[in-house]
């Protein structure tokens, strides 16, 4: 890839708009969802987009790493990371970090070490020691870390985002997201299929899993930063696991305040989100969108007919039965392809994923301490 002095830091140009990538851990995220949205977006490749190539992947179990051949023409396979970066560093721009969490870290540091930008799966580590360190080596060898906050991306979330973004519903005060699974996310069947229920292997349950997903959609629709979280969970399985199924939360921000609950042992795979604002109000029923707007009509209160609610049903399809999501990834990686061109090394995005990380230990610590509130820092500091 070419580059060019800007602001005193070499970036990548882009002339050339092709990214160079690695793929390590071929579970089923990067099986069903990267893996393909890379091969799409090859093929579809033009003048204004920023198109990549998956050289190499790695992956300890060689079940996985022949499927990982037969997916993908030309590629070249590895037992581990190690030996990846040593003899693919020069052939590469980006690694895609898709192992389950214990290993995003040292994977990370080593892609720094070589030179090359970093992709990660959420959560982007287990501790905010770990967060931290990987932020400050993205700095030091200036190169991007970005995480997988793929949430951002779905078509629904952006509909909600454009319109707080409009002030139809006015100042957003107070949110709700609930999360709902029948079962913990399962790994592929050539692995450890229940490795989200081992903590040593996931850093944590269901927190850990889908915390990120929540939080960083507190942190955009209130607009600022948490200052304390208060949490409770459950293991309803704790016969078989050693991983929380249920959590719930309460984050205190200075704009309003976040209830999040999430589980692995509903009825039903869905999310149902309310955004509330002082002129109105937006619920989401995964595909189902509400929005609900006051109308001042002159009466005396509420009670009296003070006030009427325009409600316009509106149903975007983002295919959130898809545990994949593979259609949300095309615009994530636009975003990864904007840092590197700008050379933001440690961005808004890497930034919220750190702070995510500081919400779900303390949260931990809240749980353990029977549900006592937990201070949080609003600054990144590493």
């Amino acid at each position: 890839m070419k580059t060019a002095e800007k602001g005193g830091k070499t970036v990548p140009t882009m002339a050339n708009k092709i990214l160079r990538g690695a793929v390590i851990g071929y579970g089923f995220i990067s099986g069903k969802g990267h893996i393909p949205a890379y091969l799409a977006r090859a093929k579809a490749a033009s003048a204004d987009h920023v198109s990549v190539e998956i050289v190499a992947v790695a992956d300890i179990c060689e079940a996985r790493r022949a499927e990982a051949s037969k997916a993908i023409p030309g590629v070249r396979v590895y037992a581990d990371y190690e030996t990846l970066i040593a003899k693919e560093k020069a052939n590469l721009d980006f690694v895609d970090i898709s192992t389950p969490p214990c290993d995003h870290a040292k994977i990370a540091h080593a892609a720094f070490e070589a030179g090359l930008h970093v992709l990660c799966e959420k959560p982007l580590t287990t501790t905010l020691e770990e967060a931290a360190s990987l932020l400050k080596h993205a700095e030091t060898a200036k190169k991007v870390l970005f995480p997988c906050h793929n949430y951002k991306h779905a078509p629904v979330v952006k509909t909600i985002r454009d319109i707080i973004a409009s002030g139809k519903i006015g100042k957003v005060r107070s949110l709700n997201l609930s999360t709902y699974r029948n079962t913990h996310a399962k790994g592929v069947t050539e692995w450890k299929t229940n490795w989200r229920r081992e903590k040593k292997v996931s850093g944590g349950g269901i927190a850990m899993d889908h915390g990120s997903h929540t939080f960083y959609l507190t942190f955009d629709w209130l607009g600022a930063y948490p200052t304390a979280v208060t949490a409770k969970m459950t293991n309803l399985d704790a016969d078989k696991y050693d991983t929380e199924d249920n959590f719930s939360c309460v984050l205190t921000f200075p704009t309003g305040i976040a209830n999040a609950n999430l589980t692995w042992t509903a009825g039903v795979r869905k999310v149902i989100y309310t955004v509330q604002g002082d002129r109105g109000a937006i619920t989401v029923d995964d595909d189902e969108l509400q929005l609900a707007v006051m109308e001042a009509t002159g009466g005396p209160d509420v009670a009296q007919g003070a006030v009427k609610w325009n409600v316009e049903k509106r149903s975007i399809e983002s295919d959130w039965m898809d545990a994949s999501h593979v259609s949300w990834f095309n615009s994530m990686f636009d975003q990864f392809a904007d840092c590197i061109e700008k050379g933001e090394w440690v961005g808004k995005e890497a930034k919220e994923a750190y702070l995510c990380i500081q919400l779900i230990t303390n949260a931990y610590r809240s749980a353990a301490e029977g549900c006592l509130e937990m201070p949080l820092a609003t600054e990144v500091t590493f």
